[in-house]
């Protein structure tokens, strides 16, 4: 039987080595694809507001929040006015009313009512008043913060390693809907962390370790090259401010003794 020629048997070896390398590196998405799926969110913030001691129905004071806004520019409140009523409900504490969008759900289905196209007297009903007003601006934002880096290389092996840091903050107010007085206010500021990793040059210290053996690197050695990076989301950051925020005013708010 005719051996196989030493290089052809290097060439498939190092054909072999790429394919185990790109399965291994592919396998962790194939594995996060298969196992992540959408659940309730269970975060600190909202797992802490779950556990405020609960309210009836009847002893819920009705509450409204009309817009969360912000005065920076770089940082759009998307979506902060559902966070922030979704806050609210998940403490336990309000009876939420609707303002942001009525035009676009109780008062169409009240006129519709009115016209006769639909069953029941809800044009007739008149709808509920917000005792107080929440109120939350995104008042400040410090990207980058705190940022730092390091890297070595070793024989042609480079590896890296960074940190980042921002911040956000906001400022959470409730407004007594008689008078217009401010009755109690909060600031919360969350850190938003980020991490980044790199590694390459595997190949190069390969074929490096091969000449000081007194070997012939193939050609055909794999060059590997990986990075990754992992920062927290604004959003996340953002929906976490308001249910600390909201956790805090709840726990000091007493309807029956602000006015």
């Amino acid at each position: 039987m005719n051996a196989r020629p030493a290089s052809v048997s290097h060439r498939h070896a190092s054909r072999r080595c790429a394919l185990m390398v790109a399965a291994a590196l592919a396998l962790p998405a194939l594995w996060g694809c298969a196992t992540n799926r959408a659940q309730e969110d269970r975060s600190a913030t909202s797992q802490a507001l779950r556990k405020l001691p609960r309210k009836t129905q009847e002893q819920r004071v009705a509450v409204a929040v009309y817009e969360v806004s912000s005065g920076l520019p770089e940082l759009p409140a998307r979506g902060a006015t559902e966070m922030f009523k979704t806050a609210l409900l998940k403490s336990g504490q309000f009876r939420v009313v609707e303002r942001a969008k009525l035009s676009r759900g109780v008062v169409a289905e009240k006129q519709l009512n009115a016209a006769g196209q639909t069953t029941g007297t809800s044009a007739q009903q008149p709808l509920r008043g917000a005792e107080y007003i929440f109120q939350a601006e995104i008042t400040e934002v410090n990207a980058g913060a705190d940022n730092s880096s390091t890297g070595i290389n070793i024989a042609g092996l480079q590896l890296g390693r960074g940190n980042s840091s921002d911040t956000i903050g906001l400022d959470i107010s409730i407004v007594d809907a008689n008078t217009g007085e401010v009755v109690d206010a909060v600031n919360v500021r969350r850190a938003l962390g980020g991490s980044s990793a790199s590694v390459s040059g595997v190949g190069t210290l390969v074929s490096r370790v091969m000449i000081e053996r007194g070997k012939t690197p193939s050609a055909y050695t794999p060059e590997i090259e990986h990075n990754s990076a992992r920062k927290d989301s604004l959003d996340v950051g953002l929906r976490e401010c308001l249910e600390e925020g909201v956790r805090l005013l709840a726990l000091r708010f007493d309807a029956a003794t602000v006015r």
